[in-house]
């Protein structure tokens, strides 16, 4: 799966939370001053091509639709990221949080807590 621009993730940002949308749709959900409705369309024909999005014609009018869930995208740039900055390892990317000085101990305590319930939910799943 190909990662998206700043641009295209904004779009479908705003795809996933609509669901459905016509062009006037989203460039109604940016914060002024809007973009351009070119400028937009542009980059709606190019996820289009990417084949993120598709759309349903009614005359000359297009309704935009997603066709990769914001979790599978998640999901695939999350694999992309750990990858690229953490040799695709999950524990040196959980470790590089944990050393994050912006945490605070109620966060590391329910990142903690989180783990506990998955390592328990994993044990019974394979008793």
């Amino acid at each position: 799966m190909r990662d998206l621009t700043k641009a295209e993730e904004q779009i479908m940002q705003y795809l996933w939370k609509l669901e459905k949308a016509f062009l006037k749709d989203i460039v109604d959900e940016f914060p002024e001053p809007k973009p351009a409705y070119t400028t937009i369309s542009t980059v709606i024909r190019t996820l289009v091509t990417k084949k993120f999005i598709n759309y349903n014609s009614y005359g000359r009018v297009r309704e935009y639709f997603p066709l990769i869930s914001k979790e599978v995208y998640f999901k695939n740039h999350f694999k992309h990221v750990v990858g690229n900055f953490f040799s695709g390892s999950i524990s040196k990317f959980a470790l590089h949080f944990a050393n994050d000085e912006d945490l605070n101990l109620s966060e590391l305590e329910k990142m903690k807590s989180l783990i506990e319930e998955k390592i328990d939910k994993l044990k019974k799943e394979n008793e």
